[in-house]
């Protein structure tokens, strides 16, 4: 698992962890699927399990090669760099096309998430009971999350806290948003969107020069808002990669049936044809920082064969599938 590197193996690494950050950043999808489908998954959670009292040790005994190998530091630098970056590059083109052409966009992941149930289930083996009844919660699951009511936003630091714990569960555990879970306890835009915006704000204006921003109260709670829930996500990661190392280990087959019925679950969160229900009080929308209406939910409804954009979002379906299919025989091939 430590092993040495080329070049192109630590930018083909990077690039991942682009697609994974990108896939966190919309509802619906999951990070987590995306590093499965990539072949980085167990990796990513064992690397994380590493990070533990051992490493600690290492860290305050001045042994840093070591502490650097040990946590198999290479390879979670590379990822969660990637991951971080998306969040101000693939991010905003996927907002940009979420804007103006959402259906497409919607039918392109449906595509891939059909494409990973197959893709992590072709070399699954025997369905036993166990198994079955392990898919068949998974897929409850999944539907149940799709179909609950969004809570109201809430700024206290703990509950901050605690959100950065639960969302980033899409990193961890394929088939669960992190960022629908956030839509869920109603922190969506607070978190993802609004705090980050004023990150990137305040970065840009110290780049500049402009000291005055760090005065800013509106600033300054964003930014305590962020650093919360970046604290609480680290810890998320760490603990919740714990718990899935030791169960992958002890009980295989079962976490992975769990994890395709999650995946198949969450094609309920991603149906392409659906229309935003926004957030209202007395009639009037909610918006958020950047003058946009806060979304509440979601009301899917069945596509209309007579229309072109149809057979268009079907066609991006297709594309969708083709892309893991290409993924997985470019895997094989390799091994070859």
């Amino acid at each position: 698992m430590h092993k040495e590197r080329s070049f192109i193996e630590k930018l083909v690494l990077f690039l991942k962890g682009l697609a994974m950050g990108a896939a966190n950043k919309v509802p619906g999808v999951s990070g987590g699927t995306v590093s499965f489908v990539l072949g980085f998954y167990e990796e990513l959670i064992y690397s994380f399990q590493k990070i533990n009292f051992v490493a600690l040790r290492l860290l305050m005994n001045g042994r840093f090669r070591s502490f650097f190998k040990y946590i198999n530091a290479q390879f979670l630098v590379l990822v969660i760099t990637g991951s971080l970056f998306s969040y101000f590059s693939v991010s905003l083109v996927l907002d940009y096309f979420l804007r103006n052409y959402e259906l497409y966009v919607w039918s392109w992941f449906f595509g891939m998430i059909i494409g990973s149930i197959y893709y992590i289930s072709k070399d699954f083996g025997e369905w036993t009971i166990k198994n079955s009844v392990s898919l068949v919660l998974g897929v409850a699951v999944g539907i149940s999350i799709s179909f609950l009511t969004p809570a109201g936003e809430n700024d206290n630091l703990w509950f901050v806290f605690l959100c950065g714990i639960i969302g980033v569960s899409g990193m961890t555990l394929p088939g669960l948003s992190g960022s629908f879970i956030l839509i869920l306890l109603g922190n969506y835009v607070l978190l993802l969107v609004d705090s980050v915006n004023a990150l990137f704000n305040v970065l840009a204006s110290l780049a500049s020069g402009n000291f005055d921003v760090l005065s800013d109260p509106v600033k300054i709670r964003y930014l305590k808002i962020i650093g919360v829930f970046t604290v609480g996500s680290g810890f998320g990661l760490v603990s919740i990669s714990h718990v899935l190392g030791y169960v992958l280990k002890r009980y295989h087959q079962i976490v992975i049936a769990i994890i395709i019925g999650f995946i198949t679950g969450s094609l309920g969160i991603v149906w392409p044809w659906k229309e935003k229900v926004y957030k209202q009080v007395n009639d009037e929308f909610l918006l958020d920082q950047n003058g946009d209406r806060i979304i509440l939910n979601y009301k899917r409804f069945l596509p209309n064969v007579g229309q072109t954009e149809t057979w268009v979002a079907i066609f991006f379906i297709l594309l969708g599938i083709a892309l893991i299919l290409g993924i997985d025989y470019y895997g094989r091939a390799r091994k070859k």
